[in-house]
Order: C-alpha cells, then sequence, then structure tokens
C-alpha cells in the first residue's frame, strides 16, 4: 500500500475513492429504477443517473487540473452500500410501495455517503487553493444534496403514506374479520334463547325440573 505523506496526495486519494463510487453508481442506478414502480420514484433516479454520468465527467476533469491521470482506486464502503441495497430490494414484499420505500431508502444511504464524501474533498481543495477543483466538485455537491431532498419528498409525499395504508388495511380487514366471529356468536346466542322461549310452557318446566335434579326422574 502506497503511503500518503502530503495534503496533495489525500485530495488525488479522495478523487479516485469518488470516481470509483460514481461509476459503480452508473451500473447500480439502473437497477434500482428497473425494479421501482412509482412513477417518480422512477423518474427521479433515472434523472439522477444522467447527473452521476456527469459527475464521473467532473471528476476526471479535477484529476486534470490536480496533473493526475483518472484512475479509480477501489470504494469498500460504496461497494457495501450497493450490495446491502441489493440484498434488501431483493427481498420478497407483499406490496410493490414497500419495496419502493426501500429503494429510497437505499438510494438515499447513497446520497448520505456521496455528500460526506465530496464535502471531505472540497474542504481539502480548498486548503491547496485548487479552485477549479472546488468549484466542480462543489457542482456535484449541490447535485448530491438535491437528489437526497428528492428522494424525501417522495417518500414523505408518496411511497411511505401508500406503504403505511397497506398496514391500515390489514388492520382494518383483521377488526371487520373478528367483528364477524363476534356478530355470528351473538346470532347463535339469540336464536337459542329464542328457541328456548319458543317451547310450550310444560316442556319447558319439566326441562327445569330435569335441570333442578340433575337430570333424575322423580318416580
Amino acid at each position: 500500500m502506497a503511503s500518503i505523506d502530503s495534503m496533495t496526495e489525500l485530495l488525488v486519494d479522495q478523487l479516485k475513492d469518488l470516481y470509483d463510487a460514481e461509476k459503480r453508481l452508473t451500473k447500480a442506478i439502473p437497477k434500482l429504477a428497473k425494479k421501482a414502480t412509482n412513477d417518480q420514484l422512477r423518474s427521479a433516479l433515472e434523472e439522477h443517473l444522467e447527473e452521476t454520468e456527469q459527475q464521473v465527467a467532473r471528476l476526471e476533469e479535477a484529476f486534470e487540473h490536480m496533473g493526475e491521470t483518472a484512475r479509480a482506486k477501489p470504494c469498500a464502503g460504496m461497494r457495501g452500500i450497493i450490495e446491502e441495497g441489493n440484498e434488501h430490494v431483493g427481498e420478497d414484499y407483499e406490496d410493490d410501495d414497500l419495496r419502493d420505500a426501500v429503494i429510497i431508502g437505499s438510494a438515499q444511504r447513497v446520497e448520505h455517503y456521496e455528500i460526506a464524501a465530496y464535502g471531505t474533498a472540497i474542504a481539502h481543495a480548498k486548503l491547496l487553493g485548487q479552485n477549479e477543483v472546488v468549484e466542480l466538485l462543489l457542482e456535484s455537491l449541490n447535485e448530491e444534496k438535491a437528489a437526497d431532498e428528492k428522494l424525501t419528498e417522495i417518500a414523505e409525499g408518496v411511497v411511505n403514506l401508500e406503504a403505511a395504508n397497506q398496514d391500515e388495511d390489514e388492520e382494518s380487514e383483521g377488526a371487520m374479520a373478528g367483528l364477524g366471529v363476534m356478530l355470528g356468536r351473538k346470532r347463535a346466542t339469540v336464536s337459542q334463547r329464542a328457541t328456548a322461549a319458543a317451547r310450550p310452557a310444560g316442556s319447558r318446566k319439566r326441562t327445569a325440573a330435569r335441570t333442578s335434579s340433575g337430570g333424575r326422574s322423580r318416580r
């Protein structure tokens, strides 16, 4: 493992990490968009895919400003987030809204990681006076923040509400089923009482007499 002995080398290392992360996302985002059923969510993911491709190009330009060749360094963090997202999205869900909610959560984990990574790289580029690099990275950072906010709007305004309504519908169905059982028992009790009341008086007395004597007839 090569040693890093200057802020410049540290910044270049961070650019390599971001470069790998963004390139991974150009392959991961289409998979999420394909599984999304909510139109707004799918549109947001497809739009951000185009932004991600531009972010890759900006990083290549940033490398040029640093006098470096654009090279990727395996980003273990992004790889783990993507793998975890694929695992969660691939689960079996009874309702599509639940999967959409999981897709949003997975996408926002990605955005939060990138926001942190871009913010750190920008801070270091400012210290080095790499103003062109700062502007490039800042543009990408703003896109990541906007994408995160858009996902939150879709989650809070549509997807999460629909997923929660699914639970309420199931609870209502369970309550109605329980009410049906209670009503059925009540009708059976009323029917039994009505039948008993309809018996002849003598029959009711004989039944009462048998009950009081434990069912034994007197001789």
